[in-house]
């Protein structure tokens, strides 16, 4: 589905730009704390952006082809960038720490998203 690679693809470029401007711009700006939860909202919308990008081409019909267990995890996986980096992000910069309260949301939706992929991976194999 080509959804999935075009969101996969938007947050791996997304991934690099908020990398870099962590390491350029909020070097100085936020303190080491911070900056190590900015880092880890990068990596894990990288990580995850690679996840999406795999769910697309699985869809491809010459591999798994559409199949719901991989439509849910291809969204469970874009709205865990979404909530987990996202507050991440927004707790960094603002440094309320209540959105920490938020992040294992989007914990739980990557790991269901994983799980999908695997129960797609399941199916398919039958």
């Amino acid at each position: 589905m080509p959804f999935f690679i075009i969101a996969g693809a938007v947050n791996a470029a997304l991934a690099v730009a908020l990398g870099a401007f962590g390491a350029h711009a909020l070097k100085e700006r936020l303190s080491e704390r911070y900056l190590a939860i900015w880092e880890t909202a990068v990596q894990y919308q990288m990580f995850h952006a690679i996840g999406l990008i795999a769910v697309g081409i699985l869809m491809s019909s010459s591999l798994f082809g559409p199949s719901t267990a991989l439509s849910w995890a291809g969204y469970l996986l874009l709205a865990g960038i979404i909530i987990f980096s996202g507050s991440l992000y927004i707790l960094s910069l603002s440094g309320i720490g209540i959105l920490g309260a938020i992040t294992p949301i989007g914990g739980v939706a990557f790991i269901v998203g994983w799980i999908m992929l695997i129960i797609a991976a399941v199916k398919f194999g039958k």
